[in-house]
């Protein structure tokens, strides 16, 4: 039995932002390889998240160990977002907690990688999610349990902006701010675009972090691109003792191929052929014949 699990080290060595950015275009291209396999998924917040989940995942931010998924002390992870779980099973998967050959069975029949992700089939899955809103309320519990435990592991949840008109998200983060929980890290996949629209065109979310902050948490923005504003700033945490933190991850739907970039059509876009031929040019990625 595993009782520790040292973080990976070398955040600030060299060579270590533009593996990040190597490995995140991986995951891009790996998410657009997958729902082109399965006619089905959500290219565009895969694209626009692939940069934090790298950072945390890749760049030694998380606290995990994919040999022991289960082991009692790891950091929580929680993909709120679950409809994006291209480029979450992605990760996953080059992190090591499973064989990147599953990929290539996203969504068909039996296979463990749903189009929304199931702890009860895939190591490193925290939470079922999908329906949205859940994601905050499961992770303030996941931080509660810490707290009153008097363990260390911390708490991340990687929202989409969208997803906060979900009132769920609002009634945690006041329980959050009400039992000061310092080990929680909300996350917002801050692209600007939602199923059918531009947010602001929706339900409008601006001005977001003041909104956060009226909630109790200690608030920032950060280029959800920049991995070395990310590492540092994940380095950090908690951003204020005492309060729960958000880091607004100002990203672009669809980001790396210029076919997707802050187009709502590719909230659901299924890539062609045709499309990751120029997709894998755009992302530098080598694609196996």
């Amino acid at each position: 039995m595993i009782d520790s699990t040292p973080r990976e080290s070398g955040i600030a060595g060299s060579g270590l932002v533009p593996n990040l950015r190597q490995s995140a275009n991986q995951i891009r291209f790996s998410a657009m390889t997958m729902t082109n396999h399965s006619g089905l998924g959500h290219t565009g917040g895969d694209l626009s998240s692939a940069d934090i989940l790298a950072t945390l995942y890749l760049g030694g931010i998380l606290n995990v160990n994919p040999a022991q998924p289960a082991w009692p002390q790891r950091d929580r992870f929680i993909m709120s977002k679950g409809h994006c779980s291209g480029a979450f099973y992605s990760t996953l998967a080059f992190k090591g907690f499973f064989p990147p050959a599953m990929l290539g069975t996203f969504m068909d029949p039996l296979s463990m990688l749903n189009g929304h992700p199931d702890r009860n089939k895939l190591p490193g899955v925290e939470a079922n999610t999908g329906p949205l809103g859940h994601g905050l309320p499961i992770g303030v519990g996941c931080a509660l349990a810490a707290r009153m435990r008097g363990e260390a592991w911390r708490t991340f949840v990687l929202t989409g902006d969208g997803e906060l008109q979900e009132g769920s998200n609002w009634e945690a983060a006041l329980t959050a701010q009400q039992y000061g929980l310092d080990n929680l890290i909300v996350i917002v996949d801050r692209n600007r675009i939602q199923q059918g629209d531009f947010t602001e065109k929706i339900i409008r979310m601006d001005p977001l972090a003041p909104k956060w902050a009226a909630f109790g948490f200690a608030v920032t923005e950060v280029d959800g691109h920049d991995h070395a504003t990310m590492l540092r700033t994940f380095a950090s945490l908690p951003l204020e003792k005492g309060k729960p933190s958000c880091i607004i991850a100002n990203t672009i739907k669809g980001k790396g191929v210029s076919f997707a970039e802050n187009k709502p059509a590719w909230h659901h876009g299924v890539p062609t052929q045709e499309h990751l031929a120029l997709a894998a040019l755009e992302l530098g990625v080598e694609v196996s014949q």
